[in-house]
């Protein structure tokens, strides 16, 4: 009951709260910095520093026996891991490294030529011309970009679904249903259990 008096919420607010704030500040100060209403990369850039610091303290503080925390701890950090490649624009640079480098070449003006067509220019309200640059590489050239960049899709694919299924979790009506009874119980969890399912990683 005292925590629900007065006194002690006014002593709970700046003993604990309020530091608790300004140390979150200063701990998610480079999401905070690169959040805008028009973007979703700073909102899993919140999500990156939050699930880090969990698994951290999980890993060093936490009171959850092994091998579930450890598991955990691996899911936690493979999310981290997947949010960091999403933002960073990674997956291009793991195709490029399966299948070779994307076929590069500079640029001058020779390589625009125009459509015959025109756009009004928002600011100045004037009808401009449009041009279309043309594709200089070989057909063996563009081949190759065209499946690296494919492949740089199917990556990110591959990991995204990855990403919400670690959220998910597991099927526990599929353990209770399935899993032999006759073993033991603790031993037969710890060995179908995966670390994955965000509303378990608590302390």
């Amino acid at each position: 009951m005292r925590e629900f008096t007065w006194w002690y919420k006014t002593y709970s607010l700046f003993r604990y709260d309020l530091p608790r704030f300004f140390k979150n500040v200063w701990k998610f100060r480079d999401a905070l910095w690169n959040h805008y209403w028009f973007d979703h990369h700073g909102t899993l850039k919140f999500f990156e520093i939050g699930l880090t610091d969990i698994s951290n303290n999980i890993e060093t503080k936490g009171n959850e026996i092994e091998p579930s925390r450890s598991k955990k701890v691996q899911k936690m950090r493979r999310v981290v891991e997947i949010i960091q490649n999403y933002n960073n624009f990674d997956y291009l640079d793991m195709a490029e490294k399966e299948l070779g480098e994307l076929h590069q070449r500079s640029f001058s003006k020779d390589d625009f030529v125009e459509t015959g067509e025109t756009v009004e220019n928002d600011i100045s309200g004037k009808n401009e011309k449009t041009y279309r640059l043309i594709d200089r590489l070989s057909e063996e050239e563009s081949k190759h970009n065209r499946k690296v960049y494919n492949r740089a899709t199917e990556i990110e694919d591959k990991e995204w679904r990855e990403f919400f299924e670690i959220l998910k979790g597991q099927n526990y009506s599929y353990y209770q249903m399935f899993h032999d009874k006759s073993e033991d119980k603790e031993k037969s969890f710890d060995n179908w259990f995966d670390g994955s399912g965000i509303k378990g990683w608590l302390d």
